[in-house]
């Protein structure tokens, strides 16, 4: 018999965060941001679902992938979003029919080798601030002009990508400064990720970019996802599989990280590291256990770690216990472990076992 953990992905979830982004977005096509796996919850089966919603293309990372979705059957625009990195890549490209942005000389450079007779669509990528990939404003002019002279430039879009859309800064001064690099130039754009998507409209453009809140996560450190009428797509779920009862002065786990201060009830769940739970999750994280809120103690092992069943008095080994998702929200669990929500989905482990649900 297999552990007992789990990641559901519930694939209306999914379909019903689409919505939220077409309430926000409504004049603008979709690309969903479907790279790592689509954020750990399988890049096919995401796809077919936004697919089956009508979503409008797919961005994301790796040529493999994309070219799997093409073989799959997909015909939706795809978009490798840091672009080529060989010539030999290009053939490749153009075969399956896949977008590619152009965020360098070098690559503007291989460009040049590309057989006669093949097109390329290509995103050319501005930087307005970022300091990440893209052209800066004394590079982008002479970067358009000769994509434009090369005959393997299919349709041409504009994009870049924002620092600060998610806080106080906001997206003023890239726009500004994206608003002064392209002024004259009229060619199709694509701006907003989810951020922006939510908070600032005048970014939507041709096409948005949604990420995070695809999956039910928010992007923003001060507004949960429920908040911005998210659900979330992962759960991830296992059990109780060991019952320990500590007296005052006891510890738990390695290094005795945790002591307890009374006659305590501690849970062992089948779930660690390995699994991709955080290693550095302190004690008292968010862990729902038979439907009651409670917290981890001790330090999370490579496969196991500890909850203060206490109060919980129904629970014992076999006890369902959500880790996050459905009723313990992701982006909680992230930021008692001091980080985000989209680090510990795309943390799945392979040996996770996943199921969909409707």
């Amino acid at each position: 018999m297999s552990r007992p953990i789990t990641a559901a992905i519930d694939l209306s979830a999914l379909r019903h965060n689409l919505g939220v982004v077409r309430v926000h977005a409504k004049q603008s096509r979709i690309l969903a941001v479907i790279k790592a796996n689509a954020y750990g919850h399988g890049g096919v089966r995401v796809a077919r679902a936004l697919a089956d919603a009508g979503v409008d293309g797919f961005a994301l990372l790796e040529l493999e992938a994309a070219i799997a979705l093409r073989e799959a059957g997909f015909k939706q625009r795809i978009v490798l979003l840091e672009g080529f990195f060989a010539v030999s890549e290009l053939l490749l490209l153009a075969e399956h029919r896949i977008d590619t942005v152009v965020h360098c000389a070098e690559q503007i450079a291989k460009l040049r080798d590309v057989p006669a007779g093949m097109k390329l669509n290509l995103l050319l990528k501005l930087n307005t601030g970022m300091n990440r990939l893209g052209f800066g404003e004394s590079e982008f002019a002479g970067a358009l002009s000769v994509l434009r002279a090369n005959a393997a430039a299919g349709e041409l879009m504009l994009m870049t990508h924002f620092a600060n859309s998610d806080d106080v800064r906001g997206v003023a001064w890239q726009m500004a400064a994206f608003q002064k690099m392209t002024r004259g130039v009229t060619l199709p754009r694509t701006l907003a990720n989810s951020a922006a998507i939510v908070r600032y409209p005048d970014t939507h453009a041709d096409w948005v970019r949604p990420g995070i809140m695809l999956y039910g996560a928010t992007p923003f450190a001060e507004v949960s996802a429920a908040q911005l009428g998210l659900q979330p797509v992962m759960t991830l779920t296992s059990q109780i599989i060991a019952v320990q009862s500590l007296k005052a002065g006891d510890s738990v786990g390695y290094g005795g990280a945790y002591t307890a201060t009374r006659d305590t009830r501690i849970g062992v769940v089948a779930c660690g590291y390995a699994d991709g739970y955080p290693r550095h999750a302190p004690s008292g994280t968010p862990v729902r256990v038979g439907g009651v809120m409670t917290g981890t103690v001790g330090r999370v092992s490579m496969d196991m770690l500890c909850v203060d069943i206490t109060a919980i008095r129904d629970a014992g080994v076999g006890a369902h216990v959500v880790l996050w998702g459905e009723g313990n929200p992701v982006d909680d669990v992230a930021t008692m472990s001091g980080t985000v929500g989209y680090e510990l989905l795309c943390a799945l482990a392979p040996r996770v076992p996943v199921v969909e649900r409707e």
